[in-house]
């Protein structure tokens, strides 16, 4: 599947940085086809690694119901957002992912994308996480985004600051 270019191609950053903004940023919008056809986005902390993107879930709710139904997503996240009045414009930064996503049934990668997410977010407690995850991880879904093309962007003015 070919993807669309981006049209200010300049604004355009690199594969190493959007890796680094995934590695480093703690939520995004997972953006799925939910219900009638309507886009349902919803804000979700994530881990990224071996270039791809972990979520964790409750078993139910509009987010599994969309990712049943259709296994297209994306995913955006903001790494900045500084609003400059007097220029009428925003330095931003942003990356956003595009894939299929899949509720992970291998009882192996849950608990390997579960302690990721754990490690992530309670990091050095390593006897926690472990407690957490025999108490419940049989109560969530694990979800894996397969990454297929990878954009990210900036602000000219940030550019231009280079």
């Amino acid at each position: 599947m070919e993807f669309r270019k981006m049209r200010r191609s300049r604004q355009q950053l690199s594969k190493t940085e959007c890796d680094a903004i995934l590695s480093v940023a703690t939520s995004g919008t997972l953006a799925l086809l939910g219900d009638n056809g309507y886009p349902y986005a919803v804000p979700i902390s994530y881990v990224y690694a071996d270039g791809r993107l972990y979520f964790h879930s409750a078993k139910t709710g509009h987010k599994v119901d969309a990712i049943r139904g259709h296994d297209k997503a994306s995913f955006c996240v903001i790494a900045a957002d500084e609003v400059r009045p007097s220029e009428f414009t925003t330095y931003f930064r942003s990356v956003i992912a595009f894939g299929k996503i899949q509720i992970i049934e291998s009882e192996s990668e849950r608990m390997y994308a579960a302690s990721l997410l754990g490690a992530r977010y309670n990091p050095g407690d390593d006897a926690g996480l472990q407690k957490e995850l025999e108490k419940g991880l049989s109560h969530m879904l694990i979800l894996r985004l397969d990454i297929e093309h990878l954009t990210g962007k900036e602000a000219i003015e940030l550019v231009r600051k280079r």
